[in-house]
């Protein structure tokens, strides 16, 4: 029986649920929020939806308490309202700490031993927080990280090239925010590398790269939430684990070099991170990640 718990039903969360429930990913679904109204809303409204849906999905209000023998919990708990266009996610730390710190308990009061995703900003200092307080293994605790980030790399340079962005590889590495970067050396289309690619179609790399790092502000402007890009990231991330796929992603995960959670790939599979490896990563590009490691810090210490 595969059972995922989904805490912080708003725009994300509810996404979230929906994806699991329409692709058929768990045979229980608990769902958790501070808003009993809006919780009872929500399940009501799946519940509705089962006789429409091709398989059978047990969806249930509850709280973390219910979530002891659950095999992936998702956090998308969240203050969307706090960032401002065009602004930082670190705008959400203050008031997202002190949740994820009594999620982070309960889970533990649980007995919770499952794996946990997050999507909770600011995602990397979020995740991390999440490993302290619950006491799993780091490897049973990452976050969505760059992985969305560089999806929307792929769907930047697969636009330039007119291509489908699933014929692009490559990475965002870093922060989930301003100091990401595209790591070109590890960006491949057509059989070609960046630098060529920008050579044949002249390409502006820098442009590209922009587009990536600024694409969920750009989101945001227009709808004031992300939901949909973000949403499929963790669901999908949930799959691998519950599948066992074993299957190299970039997500936020902890990283002996820095001590801390930051965006590199990693081997995704049942227990959670079952892998990792290093990137050949050009001197900038190594200097570009110890930067944005530092920034992580510097501004965590700066909004708390």
């Amino acid at each position: 029986m595969r059972k995922i718990g989904v805490v912080g039903i708003g725009h994300v969360g509810a996404t979230v649920a929906h994806l699991i429930v329409s692709q058929g990913l768990a045979d229980t679904l608990v769902l958790v929020d501070k808003n009993p109204d809006k919780l009872a809303s929500e399940v009501l409204d799946f519940r509705d939806a089962a006789s429409l849906l091709p398989q059978h999905v047990t969806v249930t209000a509850g709280t973390t308490a219910d979530l002891g023998d659950a095999d992936v919990v998702i956090s998308a708990l969240g203050h969307i309202d706090l960032i401002q266009p065009g602004g930082d996610r670190f705008t959400e730390l203050r008031a997202n700490t002190p949740e994820v710190q009594q999620v982070g308990t309960d889970l533990k009061h649980a007995g919770f031993q499952g794996v946990l995703i997050v999507i909770s900003n600011p995602v990397d200092v979020m995740t991390g927080l999440y490993q302290q307080v619950t006491g799993l293994p780091t490897q049973q605790v990452f976050g969505t990280g760059t992985y969305l980030d560089t999806a929307r790399l792929k769907r930047a340079l697969g636009d330039a090239l007119n291509i489908d962005p699933r014929s692009v590889s490559g990475y965002m590495l870093g922060e989930h925010g301003a100091s990401q970067f595209a790591a070109w050396s590890t960006v491949r289309a057509l059989g070609q590398t960046a630098t060529e690619l920008a050579a044949t179609y002249q390409l502006d790399l820098n442009q590209i790269a922009a587009d990536a790092r600024d694409g969920g502000f750009t989101v945001f402007a227009g709808k004031k939430y992300t939901n949909f890009a973000i949403a499929h990231a963790a669901v999908s991330l949930a799959q691998l684990v519950l599948s066992d796929a074993r299957q190299e992603a970039i997500v936020s995960h902890y990283d002996h070099q820095f001590d801390s959670y930051i965006s590199t790939p990693a081997i995704i599979g049942r227990g959670g991170i079952v892998g990792d490896f290093s990137l050949a990563l050009t001197a900038v590009e190594q200097a570009s990640l110890k930067q944005s490691a530092a920034a992580i810090a510097e501004k965590t210490a700066a909004y708390l």
